[in-house]
């Protein structure tokens, strides 16, 4: 009894001290960005936080890294969502607020869903990633050239690809169908690269939110359906997809017809 009680105690211990790093790692890098202004040392706070990828023998870092994109991908959209909140010209009261609530949120993702192994949330990490990735990159390339935002929405495709098919025990192509994934989402992007349509949100103004993210996420969600319906019955089953195809379709539609000129930001 006396060693169940001292297993209890450090499971608590181990737990207590798990949710602490991980909400420190959220202030600290709210502090950094709030008060040097600069997204490098963030950015170094972030690489330190992964040390666990590359605290193995040198051959398993490509395994670790792939294994670990879609959390860089999260973490460091996080750190250009404050970033750009930082810079906007706002109050300084508003801009802590909504610092706040992104830092809220990214908590949440530390501690609720990043942990989760069951497919259903794995599938909500890659989205969350896809999502969050593609708003940070169209946030921070309006003065880019066209060849780095194709990369990194490149490996932002590949990554969150990868991160799903990799939860299927008996998928024997991830590399392929990853790879493929990737170039529907590079090709998508250098269109929007070229016509880039954004949305002001009511609450976070400073933080703009691209057409394409929404249009890449539906097609996801579509073909993530799709896929999973050919897994487990071997052919795609109009049942599976019917409902998730209408959404897109809808959401697609009504995003190129009726939004394009309403609130938005060319």
């Amino acid at each position: 009894m006396d060693f169940l009680k001292i297993v209890k105690r450090r499971s608590f211990m181990n737990e207590a001290i798990y949710i602490a790093l991980n909400v420190a790692l959220a202030i600290a890098l709210m502090f950094i960005i709030r008060v040097t202004g600069s997204l490098l040392p963030a950015f170094a706070l972030v690489l330190l936080s992964k040390w666990r990828i590359f605290a193995v023998r040198l051959r398993f870092w490509f395994a670790n890294i792939q294994t670990n994109l879609v959390s860089v991908i999260i973490d460091v959209s996080f750190v250009i969502f404050l970033y750009i909140t930082n810079i906007a010209n706002v109050g300084d009261s508003q801009i802590f607020i909504v610092q706040c609530l992104l830092s809220l949120l990214y908590i949440g993702w530390l501690l609720l869903l990043k942990p989760k192994s069951k497919r259903s949330y794995v599938v909500a990490q890659a989205g969350l990633a896809l999502f969050a990735g593609i708003i940070a990159v169209y946030a921070m390339s309006y003065g880019w050239v066209a060849s780095p935002v194709i990369l990194i929405t490149w490996l932002i495709g590949y990554a969150s690809a990868r991160h799903v098919l990799g939860s299927y025990d008996e998928e024997s192509h991830v590399l392929l169908l990853s790879l493929a994934w990737s170039l529907v989402i590079t090709e998508i992007s250098w269109i929007a690269y070229h016509w880039t349509i954004a949305y002001r949100l009511p609450f976070i103004t400073s933080i703009l939110l691209p057409q394409v993210s929404i249009v890449i996420l539906c097609l996801g969600f579509l073909s993530y359906k799709a896929y999973n319906s050919y897994y487990h019955h071997q052919k795609i089953r109009i049942n599976d997809i019917i409902l998730p195809l209408i959404f897109t379709v809808s959401i697609v539609g009504v995003l190129v017809l009726a939004f394009n000129s309403v609130s938005t930001v060319i």
